[in-house]
């Protein structure tokens, strides 16, 4: 049996809406189309996990439980059946930490417990940091405009306008032959303004 395909996602700025170490779930707001896109990922077989840096906890912003009633509400605006799990962090930047994005740690733990066959899996967020961690893991990676998606300077292998474009690039790529696939097409440097540290 093969190892299964996966697609890891930031949550803030790429499933939903930015919120600046958001701890009121009020204040989720997924964007439109992520349940149907997420829908249609689970439909061709892949596995979708949620991957999220949430500091706000380490640094004493919010606390755990708070983190746990928005992901609840995130997940129930998302619906069910189309997240098979979520990873998070609450380590703060200036702590060494081997799960914190761009570390590669939760996409690991996630291959190991679903038998992820990273090569041909997907990491789509709105950050350098989610790009980077894609890379260091070994998947393919998918910059979305989204969020703070407009102001990074990196390259990944696909830039979309957000989510639903994302999946239907996952959905095209995955598809064609290994020897038909298309090149990637890489984003053009961007100046910098802004590193998010979340």
């Amino acid at each position: 049996m093969s190892r299964a395909r996966a697609v890891f996602f930031d949550r803030d700025g790429t499933l939903m809406e930015e919120v600046h170490y958001c701890g009121d779930p009020a204040r989720v707001r997924v964007f439109p189309g992520v349940p149907e896109a997420l829908r249609k990922l689970k439909q061709a077989g892949f596995r979708t996990f949620v991957v999220t840096n949430q500091s706000g906890i380490g640094r004493g912003l919010i606390t755990e439980a708070q983190y746990h009633a928005v992901e609840a509400e995130l997940l129930r605006q998302i619906g069910t059946g189309v997240i098979d799990a979520t990873y998070f962090c609450a380590d703060p930047p200036a702590a060494p930490s081997t799960r914190r994005k761009p570390e590669p740690g939760m996409v690991l733990e996630a291959a190991a417990a679903y038998d992820i066959d990273l090569a041909r899996s997907y990491f789509i967020g709105d950050k350098s940091d989610d790009m980077e961690c894609g890379h260091r893991a070994g998947t393919r990676t998918i910059l979305v405009l989204t969020g703070y998606g407009a102001q990074q300077d990196c390259r990944p292998d696909f830039t979309a306008r957000d989510v639903t474009e994302a999946v239907e690039i996952v959905l095209r790529t995955s598809a064609a032959p290994e020897s038909a696939r298309e090149s990637p097409r890489i984003s053009g440097s961007r100046p910098w303004r802004h590193r998010p540290q979340l």
